[in-house]
């Protein structure tokens, strides 16, 4: 039996941050969903408030379905609006709702990071999706030409074009946790400056976004300790040769 130790000391206590991430991002939410601001805001008329603030007039605010699927789409300039905050009078709605209009703002000004990711996606959905298959068919290569030397060179070539493939997922989260710690200092500033909430609620909206931050550290913690293993198994597979 195969006792995967990379995995254990590497790749699980990340998955752990991840889960408790998620349980704590709800959990704060879930609690500021049921403080109401004073100034009685929807999530949507906070977030109205701010884009026309920025001097955003084209992008659309719009509801959707789920719980914490709040997103801002660049391209269609699209702050969509989950359930739960679009219509609420929450101080977490108010501070999601900010978080978003902050990544809008970041593209109306140009953000570089922002556009780094933009720039990326493409490729790194490639990458995500063709990352496994190619270390799948290397592992199967190097099981059939075992004594084979130049098929066992390009059985690795495969593995490391997964492993670089898959890289690319991981510089995605690396650039998204910036891009995020931003927005959400946006919102915060002009939550608090525009007087939009009080400042006691605005260090309640903080808690709120500090804590969906930590999903996308926790994100990241994950993608490059499963790089790493990778990188670490087939890096002394290799050298067994």
């Amino acid at each position: 039996m195969y006792f995967d130790i990379y995995y254990v000391i590497l790749v699980l206590p990340t998955v752990i941050l991840a889960l408790i991430a998620q349980a704590r991002v709800k959990s704060t939410f879930n609690t500021y969903s049921k403080v109401f601001n004073r100034r009685g805001m929807t999530g949507a008329q906070v977030a109205e408030a701010i884009l026309h603030g920025a001097g955003i007039y084209d992008v659309q605010i719009m509801p959707i379905q789920g719980s914490l699927t709040d997103n801002y789409n660049p391209s269609t300039k699209v702050v969509s609006l989950s359930e739960s905050v679009y219509g609420s009078t929450s101080i977490a709605a108010a501070g999601v709702a900010a978080h978003e209009c902050g990544h809008a703002i970041q593209h109306h000004v140009g953000y570089a990071p922002l556009q780094f990711r933009n720039a990326i996606i493409p490729i790194t959905q490639i990458g995500s999706r063709l990352s496994m298959p190619l270390i799948l068919a290397g592992l199967v290569f190097t099981y059939f030409t075992s004594g084979s030397y130049a098929g066992s060179n390009f059985a690795y070539t495969l593995i490391y074009i997964g492993i670089a493939a898959f890289g690319l997922s991981v510089l995605f989260q690396v650039v998204t946790v910036p891009v995020e710690f931003n927005a959400s200092r946006r919102a915060l500033d002009i939550l608090g400056s525009s007087q939009l909430l009080e400042q006691d609620e605005v260090g309640h909206a903080k808690k709120v976004l500090s804590a969906a931050a930590m999903t996308y550290v926790a994100a990241m913690a994950q993608s490059l300790a499963m790089l790493l293993r990778l990188l670490l198994i087939f890096g002394r597979g290799r050298d067994r040769r």
